[in-house]
């Protein structure tokens, strides 16, 4: 139980810090003059590469463990 306790409160972990790094991205393209839906576009790309990097590090750490 302590096991998947760990594992859903890491995952919410990284599905936060990925919406905060989305809506710096946003921000930052607004701050830059980018319309709404270009910074809108930014933020999405921003949110899939932190879950695709925390994806790979997983999976390189479960490789490294087993």
């Amino acid at each position: 139980m302590p096991v998947l306790a760990i594992a859903l409160l890491t995952s919410v972990l990284v599905v936060v810090i990925a919406l905060l790094i989305a809506a710096a991205a946003a921000k930052l393209a607004r701050l830059d003059g980018a319309s709404y839906p270009t910074a809108l576009r930014q933020a999405s790309a921003a949110f899939a590469v932190v879950l695709t990097l925390a994806a790979t590090v997983t999976a390189a750490i479960a490789a490294l463990c087993s």
